[in-house]
């Protein structure tokens, strides 16, 4: 949530998907004294995430960050790897990116932006796939605008990379009917405040690979056996001949501690009850913004039969001076925005210090350019027309 020093906030760009019903249910399952480290509602709420999704394993940790932590952890541990190379995409979130820096070995190379779907730009990508040879790449459903998936995916069929799907703020959304965060081979979910769905905080990652699922389980958690099947249990032990006694504390990989929580899975599993609701407001709120907004700013573009579950409405003004503008007039009307994402990940010092910076077309006009409007279920259609209205008074007269 930004903090506008002298101005009230009264349109949003996230509020909260949990209720007072749900703190009171939470309150109420609190007081039988339960145990809130991680354990059963976790399983359970991972087995209802998995069957929603349409995937066979998911594994909940405590971020969206520590998600996409996992996917590069695992896969690198899976031993499949025949380099670390990795295409990572300019415009996202810095943790899409920061484990490929954090991890040992890694190569991350920068991808341009698409100019529809602000996602990978393909024929860069298909460049950088000739010239390196990455073993992996991860894609960015960018605000829940599902990137050219077939397209990619017939890159992936082509080129032999694994694909990582970074899908944290686009729960909900699909592509030619099929549900973003089951294409990748691994796929990443955040469950962050304001995101379609939240557990105050926490991740998700979903895959159909049961070789890849066991390995995460074990980094989740120290690198310990702990929370694989008994008869996974059982192979590692004979695998690294260890006797009954120590193979209850068998630590296998060097993990982390990314464990959730039980009252956080609580809350998960009721706020599936309310995802169909809450894609289709979302859904109906980005309609109208680009019916509204879409004839006077650049926005993203996508195939007609796409599901849109955005967590902001994203634009691009016409001049970094328009951009200012229009922030300066939402401000003043107590209409919460800011800046696209973090815009071109390139231009960061995390980035540049290390790999020089990045400049593209598309990834540098969302960086100085691109902002996000409210888009939440708690708006109704007459403030989206609002907050609109205030968007178009701010750029009369401005060049």
């Amino acid at each position: 949530m930004a903090d506008y020093p002298g101005y009230d906030i009264k349109y949003y760009l996230a509020e909260d998907t949990i209720d007072a019903n749900d703190l009171s249910a939470l309150a109420d399952w609190l007081k039988t004294n339960p145990r809130v480290t991680m354990g059963p509602l976790t399983k359970e709420f991972e087995a209802k995430w998995s069957s929603w999704l349409g995937r066979k394993y998911s594994i909940y940790c405590n971020s969206g960050s520590s998600a996409n932590l996992l996917m590069y952890a695992a896969i690198a541990a899976s031993g499949r790897l025949p380099n670390k190379k990795v295409i990572v995409p300019s415009v996202g979130w810095v943790t899409t990116i920061a484990p490929a820096i954090q991890l040992n070995g890694w190569e991350p190379i920068m991808c341009e932006a698409d100019k529809n779907t602000f996602g990978l730009d393909l024929n860069c990508l298909e460049a950088l796939l000739k010239k390196h040879h990455p073993s992996t790449v991860i894609v960015v459903q960018v605000l829940g605008v599902p990137g050219k998936m077939k397209e990619l995916m017939d890159l992936k069929n082509k080129y032999g990379f694994v694909l990582l799907e970074d899908a944290c703020a686009a729960m909900g959304s699909s592509y030619r009917g099929q549900k973003v965060g089951a294409f990748g081979d691994m796929s990443s979910f955040s469950l962050y405040f304001g995101h379609q769905i939240s557990t105050i905080e926490g991740g998700l990652v979903s895959t159909d690979d049961e070789e890849l699922y066991n390995l995460m389980l074990m980094i989740r958690s120290h690198g310990w056996t702990k929370d694989l099947s008994p008869e996974m249990k059982e192979t590692l032990s004979k695998k690294y001949n260890v006797d009954s006694f120590h193979a209850p504390f068998l630590f296998v990989l060097a993990g982390f501690n990314l464990r959730p929580t039980d009252d956080h899975a609580f809350l998960g599993i009721r706020q599936m009850d309310k995802m169909e609701w809450l894609i289709r407001r979302r859904m109906e709120n980005h309609l109208l913004y680009k019916e509204i907004l879409g004839k006077y700013f650049y926005v993203q573009k996508y195939e007609p039969d796409s599901v849109i579950c955005s967590i902001s409405f994203g634009l691009l003004a016409h001049s970094v001076t328009e951009r200012r503008k229009i922030i300066e007039v939402c401000r003043r009307e107590c209409v919460e925005t800011r800046m696209f994402s973090a815009g071109n990940l390139g231009l960061h010092p995390f980035w540049c210090e290390r790999y020089g910076k990045f400049s593209a077309p598309m990834a540098d006009r969302i960086h100085h350019c691109g902002l996000f409007l409210p888009n939440n279920p708690s708006l109704k259609t007459s403030d989206i027309e609002f907050i609109s209205d205030v968007v178009l008074s701010a750029v009369k007269g401005v060049k």
